[in-house]
């Protein structure tokens, strides 16, 4: 391949203004073809290319961009993968990986031994680039939310093991060339180094995130840190004698339970990639096609052969993990769009073999294999997302029609609007509280579209309240935005700030409430603080009350601490489902200590509601179960309390107890304080209280519930030994 002129453009300014304007009108235009836009930024390479119409050069910029890309486009891979259900699945793609590895390998070698007539050094090192693919189709899949599916992942596990294998196989080939002999001492201290390499990822990479991300919170610093840990693992991973691909990949693995799919920094994640660096090295795949070849010599016969090659064994192991498995048809055509393309590995293949001289002065990959390479690259990278748009579209239809037939009063239930509203009062607070219900939101397929409000009550006209609250649902709002979420922002003048919330509550028919804990200022002061407790008599909806030291996507765990009788309240299943889709988020585990009546009764609600989420379960039958179990919860792990109002079915002397153990033993733990909703939509019981008093009675009950609650801890404390040190649950 060579140029047969310079190139029209040279100029940097109007290179990036070509490239820009394709990256805009290419998915705009083939969108209306009903062409995955994958596909018209490889075309567009084509056409502007150095064997197209000569327009930009295939020079260092676009092989720079292009690597990056190909490695943003594998560490999104990594980054988007539901792990929980990555485990589910983990064995049926380690067969998978097998087939779409050694399928490949065997009709690669047979087919270039006895058609194509090549050494048996050369047949293998061609079948490891039939063996090799990229997930370039990925992104269509994620397009349709079909990332989770069974199909998907088991792809996903197979290409691991396919370009580890292939890589593997590459070294040999080479170690042969240079050796005249196979060398299994070179092949066993390369498979050390793959292991001392994942076992250092494993073990660095999370205690590096993890306090880096509690030590900065400047979004622009956490984006830089994540793409300097993803090409330092791509780097090590070339270092040992693989492909960076391979690392990167591995990277956004191991970082995929410190970035939150609904949060800021992998919002920005998605941004920079989707609109630079991937499209860019779309655009350089097809500027290296040079489409003229294939009519030259017999380069369109091997090409043909390779071709068919190529997609006859990818079809194959796909078919063949379909029977396996059960599968539908469906799902094999989403495996075998996912794993049809061929692109980095594979270039590098047929480069080191072109580049290797045998003994008598030949290269090994002459330049009709490297050709019929090429169009292999251009017609799998064209098919591939073709077939994943077609299977996606169908599993799509699966999974939605797998819900089943609703009667029309459930269907209206289930996909009614949820609002949740945020108080801020404090702009030091303001993020991380819209954070919360941003990461704890309920998002199932067809249900639940939130809509989110932030709040801020002012009972005076100074400009110093003033100016502090519109700080403050100005953070909240830009917290919000930097998520991709929606988030209407209300500055009101009130009485007081539970009129405020309650008046809000009712005018923009609000179903959640996510509020700060407050700091006790004086001795009498209760736990919860007066204003809170008077907002819970005066609503049944659920309310969150946060204290976070850490930030959210730093835990390690989640402690739920259920009381007895807590599954007869209106409210149980939506604040499991709220839980568990806050693990989700933030990716790690959620512990629920309960009686063994409701540890059944919240598997039903996870299973029923399809949270893919890993739960365990502690037995707690008493008061002094929940002390023991609140002293061995870590500093990393946020311990969360279902309340119970005190005309709820749920209330005990107990639970009276429980605000007054917490301001004991808990000071410094992450709390959430959850009150679910009760009485469903029913009015709110009659209460004697006025609100409009209740800031003034407040000293004296909370004087006589705390005198009440120290006497009543202070004689458990005597009764019972606590574990004071800090054990896991």
């Amino acid at each position: 391949m060579h140029l047969l002129s310079a190139p029209l453009v040279t100029g940097p300014v109007t290179i990036f203004l070509i490239v820009m304007v394709i990256i805009l009108l290419a998915p705009v235009l083939l969108n209306r073809l009903k062409i995955p836009h994958i596909v018209g930024m490889i075309v567009a390479g084509i056409i502007v290319g150095p064997y197209g119409l000569n327009i930009l050069a295939s020079d260092s910029s676009f092989a720079i961009f292009g690597q990056v890309g190909l490695l943003y486009l594998m560490f999104l891979a990594g980054l988007e993968i539901d792990m929980f259900h990555l485990r589910l699945n983990l064995r049926r793609g380690l067969g998978f990986g097998l087939l779409t590895f050694f399928v490949p390998m065997a009709m690669g070698v047979l087919a270039s031994v006895y058609i194509l007539n090549t050494g048996w050094l050369t047949a293998f090192l061609l079948a490891s680039m039939y063996a090799s693919h990229t997930l370039i189709a990925y992104p269509v899949a994620a397009r349709f939310g079909v990332t989770k599916s069974p199909a998907v992942l088991i792809s996903v596990v197979g290409t691991i093991i396919a370009v580890i294998g292939a890589l593997l196989v590459l070294a040999a080939c080479v170690n042969i060339h240079a050796t005249g002999e196979f060398q299994l001492s070179s092949m066993g201290w390369l498979v050390a180094k793959l292991a001392m390499y994942c076992g250092g990822v494993l073990y660095a990479y999370p205690r590096v995130a993890r306090w880096f991300f509690k030590s900065y919170s400047d979004r622009v610093t956490q984006y830089v840190f994540v793409l300097a840990m993803v090409f330092l693992s791509a780097w090590l991973s070339g270092a040992i004698g693989l492909e960076p691909v391979l690392g990167a990949f591995f990277a956004g693995l191991v970082l995929n339970r410190y970035i939150p799919s609904n949060s800021a920094l992998m919002s920005s994640i998605e941004f920079v990639g989707n609109a630079l660096f991937i499209p860019y090295f779309l655009i350089g795949v097809g500027m290296m096609i040079n489409v003229g070849v294939i009519v030259k010599g017999n380069t369109l016969w091997v090409a043909t052969i390779m071709l068919a090659v190529a997609l006859a064994s990818k079809w194959l192991a796909a078919w063949g993990a379909q029977k396996l498995y059960g599968m539908a048809g469906a799902d094999r055509r989403m495996m075998f769009g996912l794993t049809t393309a061929h692109t980095a590995v594979a270039l590098a293949v047929v480069t080191i073999g072109y580049n290797m001289i045998l003994p008598d002065g030949s290269r090994m990959m002459d330049e009709t294999i490297l050709n019929g390479t090429v169009l292999v690259i251009l017609v799998t990278c064209a098919i591939a997302p073709v077939v994943t748009s077609e299977a996606a579209a169908k599993i799509k239809v699966r999974i939605l029609n797998a819900m089943g037939p609703e009667s029309a009063q459930e269907k209206a239930a289930e996909t009614r609007q949820y609002r949740t509203l945020v108080g801020v009062a404090n702009p030091i607070t303001a993020a991380s509280l819209v954070e919360l219900a941003m990461l704890s939101r309920v998002s199932r397929e067809g249900r639940y579209p939130d809509l989110m409000y932030a709040l801020h009550v002012r009972n005076d006209t100074t400009p110093a309240s003033r100016a502090m609250g519109r700080n403050a649902l100005r953070l909240a709002q830009e917290a919000a935005a930097a998520a991709g979420a929606t988030l209407d922002t209300i500055e009101r003048y009130d009485l007081n700030t539970v009129t405020g919330l309650l008046n809000t509550v009712e005018e923009r028919g609000i179903n959640e409430i996510v509020l700060g804990m407050h700091r006790k200022g004086t001795v009498i002061d209760t736990f919860l603080g007066s204003k809170i407790e008077q907002l819970l008599r005066q609503t049944n909806r659920m309310v969150l009350v946060s204290r976070c030291y850490i930030p959210l996507n730093t835990l390690t765990r989640i402690a739920v601490f259920v009381p007895a009788k807590a599954e007869y309240e209106t409210g149980f299943s939506r604040w499991v489902e709220t839980l568990c889709a806050l693990a989700r988020e933030v990716g790690c585990r959620i512990i629920f200590c309960c009686d063994r009546q409701q540890q059944r009764l919240i598997r039903g609600v996870i299973a029923a509601a399809g949270m893919g989420v890993r739960h365990e379960y502690r037995l707690l039958e008493g008061l002094d179960d929940f002390i023991l179990l609140a002293g061995r919860v870590l500093d990393d792990d946020l311990m969360v309390v279902i309340g119970a109002r005190a005309n709820s079915v749920s209330h005990s002397a107990d639970m009276a107890e429980i605000p007054m153990i917490l301001q004991q033993h808990c000071e410094r733990n992450n709390l959430l304080v959850v009150y679910p909703e009760q009485f469903g939509d029913a009015p709110v019981l009659p209460t004697f209280t006025d609100p409009l008093q209740a800031d003034l009675d407040a000293p004296v009950s909370g004087l006589w519930h705390s005198l009440r609650s120290r006497s009543r801890v202070a004689w458990r404390a005597v009764r019972r030994r606590l574990n004071k040190r800090k054990t896991n649950i």
